[in-house]
């Protein structure tokens, strides 16, 4: 009889979560699979609270539906039933003080659309007139990685950079897109450049944008599930083999043995393994492997801290409702919130009928001392900012504050070159050793999915 193989998985957010049900899945009977986890819960940044009818996020409140992974481990799980989509509507952006609609046509703030963008108050008429260049202005050929900023605002200009690339770009990554990569966020608009002379040209041809009658909604580009993601976590969870899941409890530090590896836990206890996932963010990683020097440009990769605060209030206390699902906010705004969600209208499911759910977040990159401020005085933030667009005369019902300290992996420019190299060193070195999660090959919730399956397969392929 053969000996089962022994892996390991650090870390249970969903990416360790999704490898430890897919190992299990199709490890069948020749794997011997633990999931270790530091805190006494999965699921990581996927949190949901129910309270009073409400279904309130503190972390992700959606994925993208084109990204099929996180639909497809929801089929698997059971929860085909649960897949709701958002609800669609009008979104803004908020600069010098006031709401200015999202231009319809646009993809990711790039126009594909010119009459929407002519007509848009975001822009002066010589920030339009600079845009147009991109239609016109020659190609850059660049052989090293390079910032999101610098290439939007050489092809676009920085008006439309400022107005409306940046919020919705910051508002994914919390960062400075000035420092971040384009290789390891957006290539494919490098690639668009690069085969059709002109950003807004090669999304005309390469993405639908359907045109919309007047009042018809866009088509839903967002999934949840009803009763909140979390639901997610616990189906997934409740599919691991009883015993295989370790809560509360730290690893320390990893050594490889002869032909194995040794996982010192915080409990004092020695876990063997002849493979590791290692779903865990880059600096914890770092510290697990202290002794190799080649984690060390991980020290590159810092991470932002962010807060939210989701506020339920009566419909009445809104003065001035507005149609649509919420906005970004200008870095140029003297706002201190980035973005409001207005969750009764983008997910109709998560709040009772009569009741407003609103959700601010805090934490720009040159604000992050806000993240630690009390929650009430987070609160008098988002209220204050609010009540400059909706007039909201009154107290919310109850508020929940949510702290994510170090969360948001910042993907500076040469971040994949770093990352290559760090796994084909680790590889060299740590034979059978892999990293999945968002602190590598990309953030949102499909993204780290993929790469816990990834990693799966490549544990498999080693160990046969």
């Amino acid at each position: 009889m053969t000996e089962q193989k022994r892996v390991v998985v650090i870390g249970g957010g969903i990416a360790g979560l999704t490898a430890a049900y897919r190992l299990q899945q199709n490890g069948a009977q020749d794997v011997n699979v633990q999931l270790v986890e530091a805190s006494e819960r999965l699921g990581g940044k996927i949190q949901t609270v129910r309270k009073d009818g409400f279904t309130i996020e503190r972390g992700p409140d959606s994925f993208l539906a084109r990204k099929e992974s996180a639909t497809r481990l929801a089929n698997d799980v059971g929860l085909k039933d649960k897949l709701t989509p958002n609800g669609t509507g009008q979104s803004y952006i908020l600069v010098n003080n006031k709401l200015h609609p999202m231009p319809s046509g646009s993809y990711m703030g790039i126009p594909t659309r010119i009459r929407p963008f002519l007509f848009s108050g975001l822009f002066s008429p010589l920030g339009k007139a600079r845009a147009a260049m991109d239609l016109i202005k020659s190609t850059k050929s660049v052989d090293e990685d390079q910032s999101l900023g610098l290439f939007f605002r050489r092809r676009l200009g920085n008006q439309v950079v400022e107005n409306l690339i940046e919020p919705l770009l910051s508002g994914i990554y919390a960062g400075s897109i000035d420092e971040l990569s384009l290789e390891a966020t957006f290539p494919h608009f490098y690639d668009l450049e690069q085969e059709h002379g002109s950003l807004i040209k090669g999304l005309r041809k390469t993405t639908t944008v359907s045109k919309r009658k007047k009042g018809e909604k866009k088509p839903s580009m967002f999934r949840t599930l009803q009763g909140g993601l979390e639901s997610l976590v616990e189906a997934v969870e409740s599919k691991l083999e009883p015993g295989t899941v370790l809560k509360g409890t730290k690893v320390d530090h990893i050594e490889r043995k002869q032909d194995h590896y040794h996982i010192m836990l915080s409990d004092g206890s020695v876990m063997e393994a002849d493979s590791i996932i290692m779903a865990v963010p880059h600096f914890a990683a770092q510290r697990m492997l202290s002794q190799y020097d080649f984690l060390e440009p991980f020290k590159e990769t810092n991470a932002t801290s962010v807060a939210n605060v989701a506020m339920a209030f009566d419909e009445s206390a809104i003065k001035k409702d507005i149609d649509g699902t919420g906005f970004v906010v200008s870095r140029n705004s003297d706002f201190r919130i980035t973005a409001c969600t207005w969750t009764h209208k983008k997910w109709p499911n998560s709040t009772p009928d009569g009741k407003v759910l609103l959700r601010c977040y805090v934490g720009k990159p040159t604000d992050q001392e806000v993240v630690d401020y009390s929650d009430e005085e987070i609160i008098e933030i988002a209220l204050k900012d609010l009540n400059q667009t909706m007039n909201i005369t009154e107290k919310p019902e109850f508020s929940i504050v949510t702290r994510w300290h170090d969360s948001m992996p910042q993907y500076k420019v040469g971040h994949k070159d770093r990352l290559n190299g760090i796994e084909e060193q680790l590889q060299r070195e740590l034979p059978g050793v892999y990293l999945a999660g968002g602190s590598y090959r990309g953030i949102g919730l499909p993204d780290c999915i993929d790469q816990g399956e990834a990693a799966v397969e490549k544990v498999l392929n080693y160990l046969s």
